[in-house]
């Protein structure tokens, strides 16, 4: 199910990407990791936003990429 992330989400990353801020991100790997609420960690810089099968994502620099549905922190902030 597609859970539109909140505008004040959408604008702090754009920040982020516009200004290479280095970002903390917490988020969930998969469904199975979000069910079991085994979080994951990194810093990072947010690259771009790409929209792959339905799904939008972040690319960091390091070219990974992370669903953007399953990001529960954002440089300290909560969004979800």
């Amino acid at each position: 199910m597609y859970n539109p992330i909140s505008s004040e989400f959408f604008d702090q990353l754009m920040v982020a990407m516009e200004r290479k801020i280095p970002s903390s991100i917490e988020y969930y790997e998969n469904e199975e990791q979000e069910k079991s609420k085994t979080l994951q960690q990194k810093k990072a810089l947010v690259k771009t936003i790409e929209l792959i099968d339905g799904f939008e994502f972040l690319v960091l620099e390091s070219k990974e990429k992370i669903r953007l549905s399953l990001v529960v922190k954002f440089n300290g902030k909560r969004h979800r």
